[in-house]
């Protein structure tokens, strides 16, 4: 849900879209109506099955430029993204989760608008937090994702750990999203509408939070619902001014150390913990 200030087979049978038979592109879900088109589908209902391959070539070139801005950063320090993120990128299909206006843009390294205010994040950043909240390990039990949107990031998490719980605040987008993820066959995630400052306690503790908008300071509910050893990876700051990508890890000891990433901009996060917060 942001744009960079300076310019992550994984999936099982279950997991990945259902397209066998000629089955058609999923289009026929409710659609949030401040998006003003269905996402991922033509407005005459065309069949984009035919355009399959294209969008594969194109998903492939996204990554591709991924791998170049982790190295024009700095931030891989000479070594590659991890190779599971790279290929959870290659399969997560991006133009099923962007409004049909928006179509021809899918694959292009720069955040899109889904309506309701809300964006989608640029593939580099979506990657950057995905590899930042794996944190070198294999794969993750439970990630809590606050900040749904059209639903793209969790259906990228959804190869790389067991259970994905999403949250998203605005309710039309979050029905969206849920409906897409169950068309599109990603059994393991759920999503919630629900204000997600609290994050989702029943459920926790969680491997990783990830969190695709920006509060004004680190929301202390998601951190008491890390496992120890556990990392938050979230944007921090004011709308319009200073944000910086964070990850902050819940030590053994109990502290939270700290590390900034990079500038960035996201929108806000909203909700009535993060009112009381700046009130």
């Amino acid at each position: 849900m942001l744009y960079w200030a300076v310019c992550g087979g994984l999936f099982s049978v279950s997991q990945r879209a259902r397209t066998g038979g000629g089955a058609r592109v999923p289009g026929a879900l409710p659609l949030p109506r401040c998006a003003g088109a269905r996402l991922g589908e033509t407005e005459a209902g065309v069949n984009l099955l035919s355009s399959e391959e294209l969008y594969r070539v194109e998903r492939q070139q996204m990554v591709q430029e991924i791998q170049r801005l982790y190295q024009a950063t700095g931030l891989g320090r000479g070594a590659e993204m991890a190779a599971t993120v790279l290929e959870a990128m290659r399969e997560a299909p991006r133009h099923l989760f962007v409004p049909q206006r928006l179509l021809a843009m899918s694959y292009q390294d720069r955040a899109l608008p889904i309506g309701c205010g809300q964006t989608i994040s640029q593939p580099f950043i979506v990657a950057l937090m995905t590899q930042l909240t794996l944190a070198g390990t294999g794969r993750l039990g439970a990630v809590l994702e606050v900040g749904a949107g059209s639903g793209y990031q969790a259906a990228v998490l959804a190869g790389l750990a067991d259970r994905v719980y999403t949250i998203e605040i605005v309710e039309e987008l979050g029905r969206t999203a849920r409906g897409r993820l169950v068309e599109l066959g990603y059994e393991n995630v759920q999503v919630r509408v629900s204000d997600g400052y609290r994050g989702w306690p029943e459920h926790a503790p969680f491997d990783a939070v990830i969190v695709s908008a920006a509060p004004i300071q680190v929301p202390s509910p998601l951190l008491e619902q890390l496992k120890p050893g556990g990392r938050l990876v979230l944007p921090v700051g004011r709308q319009g001014g200073r944000q910086s990508l964070q990850v902050v890890r819940r030590a053994m000891d109990g502290s939270y150390p700290v590390e900034d990433i990079l500038p960035v901009a996201f929108v806000p996060l909203t909700g009535e913990g993060v009112e009381s917060l700046e009130s």
